[in-house]
């Protein structure tokens, strides 16, 4: 480590799965420095990468101030930051059953919202064939999980998934959301996210207007338009 922060972080300029780390790091004032690795040019498939995360996937965290400990798994770093570095419980929850329930929609997002979702973008944008029985498909899953999280959000205290407040839970959803609303559900006919899914909706817009998220949102943005995307 020559950089002298605390983490070094693994990830990709446009991937969502290394952004949500990113906000945790942030909003926990945990000093970091990002490693934007080539994912066209395979840089997540080789050594000394693949040294960190055998699996070859971004995103993957070193914390220099636990003897070069490695983890990678976007759920699993998210975990780990919250039960080290955040002892005030700013974006996690002090009770066990409200542990245990953010623990459950992290799965939820990293099983049924996320690979959902970037399969979504795949048929639209990557598969060398059109397939819209695929593309249809996927987007009408994304509309499913908009539809799950509105209605837990509309009982929910305050507006969030667990606790009363935001959390971690609530901030890993940001990045696939985003992207979806933004891309994946752009033209798809008679869909109006803020009219059909309200509690939905104001849930995200509260989450992208935190200064941290936003800050990176809008990072984010900026490598996209360098990209041309």
């Amino acid at each position: 480590m020559s950089h002298g922060k605390q983490f070094t972080f693994y990830t990709h300029k446009m991937g969502p799965n290394g952004w949500k780390v990113a906000f945790v790091l942030e909003e926990l004032g945990l000093s970091y420095e990002s490693v934007y690795l080539d994912i066209n040019g395979g840089e997540h498939k080789r050594p000394p990468f693949t040294d960190i995360n055998p699996n070859g996937r971004i995103p993957a965290l070193v914390d220099h101030h636990n003897g070069d400990f490695a983890i990678w798994e976007s759920g699993a770093i998210i975990l780990y930051l919250v039960d080290k570095y955040d002892t005030e419980k700013r974006l996690s929850v002090a009770d066990e059953k409200g542990r245990y329930h953010l623990i459950q929609w992290l799965f939820f997002q990293m099983s049924g919202q996320g690979p959902y979702f970037g399969q979504a973008f795949w048929f639209m944008r990557y598969h060398p064939e059109k397939v819209p029985s695929a593309v249809e498909r996927y987007q009408k899953e994304i509309l499913r999980v908009f539809s799950v999280l509105d209605g837990v959000l509309a009982k929910a205290p305050g507006g969030y998934l667990v606790g009363g407040k935001p959390t971690v839970a609530d901030l890993s959803f940001v990045p696939w959301n985003n992207a979806a609303m933004r891309y994946a559900l752009q033209g798809l006919e008679g869909v109006d996210i803020p009219k059909q899914y309200p509690a939905f909706y104001a849930w995200h817009q509260k989450l992208v207007e935190r200064e941290h998220v936003k800050k990176l949102l809008a990072l984010q943005a900026k490598f996209a338009q360098e990209a041309g995307l």
